[in-house]
């Protein structure tokens, strides 16, 4: 391990829209990644635009890197990333890295998987850190994530500079599966905030009181929390829905959380009960729609009605 990961190659795999900011964090900060996209244009627009180098292959990304950072949308990716998808032709890294190297996996991933794939690597000399981060993409842009690192806490000094680059809040959750843990805990507590906001929204826009000015008094008020601060003008009373966080994406981390409720014996009904309407709210809207978008299902099942009314 090299005494900062800011003199490390550095390796990145994945430029959709949160990896491709990232990407641009490095190259911003003097560092000249290696990257990789499943889509070889967009590998090639970004070195266009930022520099660095692009790799024809996950194989030549590895050997030419002593930290690789994934992010990626879940952890199977991750796991075919590394390991292949079982044909002894697939492209894939793990015989490629070089001991000694690290993988970041800064996706959202299941904690017990990403547990697995440590276990994998360590036989080949290769140390893994899980650190999802939280913010969105304009705080990937601008390099103020939260990031909750999990894994060996020698390994997670190592490379703290380089994760500094990316944000300043750096959690040390635990052990390897911690970090990832930590990211689906809180996408349920995020989720269940803008679920709260949107059903008080929807009620007292159907008793009269208009929804602009509810949020301004949620947010002078107790009541307030990410959702009504940062999405509910922005991007659910705009109409706009394109936060950058997908709707698939949510239930993903909502299923995380509920799976280790489960696997630690917690009882959490709440949790259980708030992912099963993303769930609904999934199957209804297109398979691209923003997590936002839930708002709109909602207003679906409740139709808009006089105050007052009538029966």
């Amino acid at each position: 391990m090299p005494e900062s990961e800011l003199s490390a190659r550095v390796g990145l795999v994945g430029l959709g829209k949160m990896g491709r900011p990232m990407a641009a964090r490095l190259r911003a900060a003097g560092v000249a990644p290696t990257v990789f996209d499943v889509r070889a244009d967009v590998t090639q627009a970004f070195v266009a635009r930022y520099g660095g180098t692009g790799a024809a292959s996950l194989a030549e990304l590895a050997r030419c890197s002593d930290v690789v950072i994934t992010m990626l949308p879940d952890g199977e990716a991750v796991r075919q990333v590394i390991l292949g998808a079982g044909r002894p032709d697939d492209d894939r890294m793990l015989q490629a890295l070089r001991t000694g190297a690290v993988v970041i996996d800064m996706g959202s991933s299941a904690p017990t998987a990403t547990q697995a794939l440590g276990r994998a690597l360590a036989a080949h000399g290769v140390a893994m850190l899980d650190a999802p981060v939280s913010g969105g993409v304009q705080r990937a842009a601008a390099g103020t994530l939260a990031i909750m690192v999990g894994g060996e806490p020698a390994i997670v000094e190592a490379c703290r500079p380089l994760l500094r680059l990316f944000g300043q809040q750096i959690f040390l959750t635990g052990p390897l599966g911690s970090g990832h843990a930590m990211k689906a805990l809180n996408n349920l507590v995020s989720a269940a905030g803008l679920l709260a906001a949107a059903e008080a929204v929807l009620i007292g826009r159907n008793f009269g009181i208009d929804a602009t000015l509810m949020i301004d008094v949620l947010n002078a008020s107790t009541g307030r929390n990410n959702a009504t601060e940062n999405k509910f003008k922005q991007f659910i009373l705009s109409g706009d829905f394109s936060s950058g966080f997908a709707l698939s994406l949510m239930v993903k981390d909502l299923t995380t959380a509920v799976d280790l409720g489960r696997e630690t014996a917690t009882n959490a009904p709440f949790s259980a009960a708030c992912r099963d309407v993303w769930v609904q709210a999934q199957a209804a809207l297109a398979p691209d729609a923003d997590h936002t978008a839930v708002f709109r299902w909602l207003e679906m099942q409740a139709p808009a009605r006089p105050a007052h009314e009538e029966d």
